[in-house]
């Protein structure tokens, strides 16, 4: 069961000091104490600073977490208007702000937001303070967007456009917006009417060398296209993504942008994620395709065959998921299909998944691509079948029984396979089909559906078992 009962760090601190007081426990040992006392009630210590406060003064009667301290100090030095000092504890207070939420949490909890956007005014004319002022904004916003006010959208939005020429500044100030909008639809919708939107697509034109705020921008951008807010029913996700394409020249800028990143796979995954993200009318699709973003992607995925990245493993791994992922989205319109098809895209899918046949995602992406191409596309369904695209995909079945995501999109390729194409099934059977298709069904559950249609459409007996044994007709009026 998950931990659902809350303490203050006021709570944790007195039982910390009982422990020290009474039972003669040395710091660390009573701070152990607490922490299994609490999680055997159950209690939810994620926001929790786990360590003893210490001293600051003389007689030990006033005690305090490191950064509360660093924070009194910080706020005395801004206070004063003593800029030197205030970029000391800056530093301080990011890296402990760094360690662990329940330290960033604790510090938002103490009034810390303010004290910070103050030293963010402070710093406005100092380049290397207000780096180290962006800095703290972005270590205490990190997991916490609930913090930003409207004074700190109005500081956020004027640092951007002020300092909109340099690399560095832009960079944080972008990590800034992406902290406070990340499971936060409010702080969204609002920045966007303050124009953060025009600022991100700029910050890429303007810094296109700049592999930093590149990926930064990128991530800023998928974050404004989210639905992840529980609070909210509706998000603006789908108008977010539509403002980014139609009245910034999103899509244009992105795959320009890729062009200077041609051997810098951890960008070129931003830039193509991006872009998937993007994709969510059909002509935006088609604009993908108009621009060259299709021919890039296809080609940077031959190279990612061709191991130019041999050396950067993981990396490549990535770039080859979201590239696939990126095609999976743009497949969503017809003709587009049809384009993939014609531009070798089907043949490099089912490479790519046996070239990666031993990581689930990619496995899963590469299906749910040829699983979209092949949707009421007989045609395409030829070239994937002669292409060994089949095959690959009872391969990776075989290779991750336990992985849903690739039952579950394998089943419905082989379905969408055969169901305009009967002559398909017995070359399918021939691979083994029946037992795979059965045994995702037997140990995954959300694979049931789409199993008994994949084994339906291939011609095999299905037995629905009776799930309900109540008496026929008990439930008559």
């Amino acid at each position: 069961k998950m931990a659902s009962k809350r303490i203050t760090q006021e709570t944790f601190d007195d039982v910390v000091q009982e422990n020290i007081a009474e039972f003669d426990m040395d710091p660390e040992e009573a701070v152990q104490e607490a922490v299994q006392q609490f999680e055997s009630q159950g209690v939810d210590l994620s926001t929790i600073v786990k360590a003893a406060p210490r001293s600051t003064s003389e007689n030990g009667q006033e005690q305090k977490h490191d950064i509360l301290q660093t924070l009194d100090s910080l706020r005395k030095s801004v206070v004063d208007s003593a800029l030197g000092e205030v970029v000391e504890h800056l530093v301080r207070f990011s890296e402990q702000c760094r360690e662990q939420l329940a330290t960033r949490y604790l510090a938002g909890q103490k009034g810390a937001w303010p004290v910070v956007l103050s030293a963010c005014k402070l710093a406005s004319g100092d380049k290397n303070a207000l780096l180290k002022a962006l800095h703290a904004l972005s270590a205490i916003t990190d997991g916490q967007p609930d913090l930003l006010d409207a004074a700190g959208q109005e500081l956020l939005l004027h640092t951007m456009k002020e300092n909109a020429n340099d690399a560095e500044l832009t960079l944080l100030g972008i990590r800034c917006i992406r902290h406070v909008c990340l499971k936060h639809e409010q702080n969204r919708q609002e920045l966007v009417k303050g124009g953060i939107l025009p600022l991100l697509t700029d910050a890429i034109v303007r810094h296109g060398d700049c592999a930093g705020v590149v990926r930064e921008a990128c991530s800023a951008l998928r974050v404004m296209t989210l639905d992840d807010d529980i609070r909210v029913p509706f998000g603006h996700a789908h108008d977010h993504a539509k403002m980014i394409v139609s009245d910034h020249n999103g899509l244009k800028i992105l795959i320009e942008a890729a062009k200077a990143f041609t051997d810098d796979s951890s960008v070129l995954s931003e830039l193509c994620s991006t872009v998937g993200r993007l994709s969510v009318r059909n002509e935006f699709c088609q604009e993908i395709v108009d621009l060259g973003g299709l021919n890039f992607m296809v080609a940077l995925l031959a190279d990612c065959i061709d191991q130019q990245y041999s050396d950067q493993g993981n990396l490549v791994q990535e770039l080859v998921k979201q590239v696939l992922s990126a095609i999976w989205a743009i497949a969503g319109n017809d003709d587009v299909k049809d384009a993939i098809v014609n531009a070798g895209g089907t043949d490099l899918i089912v490479l790519a998944m046996s070239h990666h046949l031993a990581s689930p995602q990619i496995c899963e992406q590469a299906c749910a691509a040829l699983c979209m191409l092949a949707l009421r596309k007989p045609e395409n369904c030829k070239v994937i079948m002669e292409g060994g695209g089949a095959l690959t995909a009872l391969q990776a079945m075989k290779v991750h029984p336990k992985e849903v995501a690739v039952q579950k999109q394998a089943c419905m390729l082989i379905r969408n396979l055969v169901s305009r194409n009967q002559d398909f099934s017995q070359p399918i059977l021939e691979m083994g089909a029946e037992n795979l298709i059965v045994e995702a069904r037997v140990v995954h559950r959300d694979c049931d559906d789409i199993a008994k249609a994949a084994l339906r459409d291939l011609g095999c007996k299905v037995e629905l078992r009776e799930l309900w044994t109540g008496e026929k007709g008990s439930l008559a009026p």
